[in-house]
C-alpha cells in the first residue's frame, strides 16, 4: 500500500515536471510576444482549464437580479464606462485595446461567451482570470456584485443590441478632456449652437 503510493506520488511529480519542462520549451521557442494568435491547443487548453476551475466555485449560485428593461439599461451604461475599452461597445472586442491582448479580447456576442453560465459570467467580471488581461472588479460590496449581475444581464443582451443603442453608448463611452470638448463643439454647431461654449462637466458615476 505504501509502496503503491509513493510510486503515484512520483509519478504525479514527474508529470508535473515534464509539463513544466514542456511549456518552458514553448515559451523560449515562441517567445513571450502578445501579437501572434494563441494555437488551438493552448485555447482548448485554456479553455477546459478555466471552466473546470471556474464552475467548482459558483456551483449553486443564480442570478438573484430580474432581467428587466431597466437593468439591462443600467448595464449598458455601466458596460459603456467601464468595459468598452477592450471589448467595445458592441461587445465585438474589436478595438486597439482589446486587438493588443493574449489572448484577443473575445467576440461576446458568439457562443463563447453567450453558452457560459450567468454564475460564470459574474465569477469572471467579480474575479478577471489571470494571464488574459480580464481584471477582476470586485470592490468586496454587496452594490457591486449586483453591478456585475447587472453586466451579465447586459452581455446576455449584446447579440440584440441596436445601432441606437450603441450610439447612446458612445456618449458614455470615457473620454479626454480634449475629445469631451471636440464632442461637445460638434454636438453645439449641429444644433446651430456657440461651438466655442465650454462643454458640461460629466457626472455619469457607477459602483465599481
Amino acid at each position: 500500500m505504501k509502496t503503491s503510493l509513493v510510486r503515484n506520488l512520483v509519478l504525479f511529480v514527474a508529470i508535473l515536471f515534464a509539463i513544466g519542462v514542456l511549456t518552458s520549451a514553448y515559451i523560449v521557442t515562441t517567445g513571450v510576444s502578445a501579437r501572434p494568435q494563441p494555437s488551438t491547443l493552448e485555447s482548448v487548453t485554456a479553455r477546459t482549464i478555466r471552466g473546470i476551475a471556474i464552475r467548482t466555485r459558483v456551483r449553486g449560485l443564480t442570478n438573484p437580479v430580474p432581467a428587466t428593461p431597466e437593468i439591462v439599461k443600467e448595464g449598458m451604461e455601466h458596460f459603456a464606462d467601464h468595459c468598452s475599452a477592450c471589448h467595445g461597445n458592441d461587445g465585438s472586442g474589436n478595438t486597439e485595446m482589446g486587438r493588443g491582448l493574449y489572448p484577443r479580447a473575445p467576440d461576446m456576442r458568439l457562443p463563447g461567451t453567450q453558452n457560459l453560465s450567468d454564475a460564470e459570467l459574474f465569477y469572471i467580471i467579480e474575479n478577471g482570470v489571470r494571464l488574459t488581461g480580464m481584471p477582476g472588479w470586485s470592490n468586496g460590496t454587496k452594490d457591486g456584485e449586483i453591478s456585475s449581475w447587472h453586466l451579465v444581464h447586459f452581455i446576455r443582451h449584446l447579440p440584440k443590441l441596436t445601432e441606437e443603442e450603441i450610439a447612446q453608448m458612445e456618449d458614455l463611452n470615457p473620454r479626454t478632456p480634449g475629445e469631451m470638448q471636440q464632442r461637445e463643439e460638434e454636438k453645439k454647431f449641429l444644433q446651430g449652437g456657440d461651438a466655442d461654449a465650454p462643454p458640461a462637466t460629466p457626472t455619469h458615476e457607477h459602483v465599481h
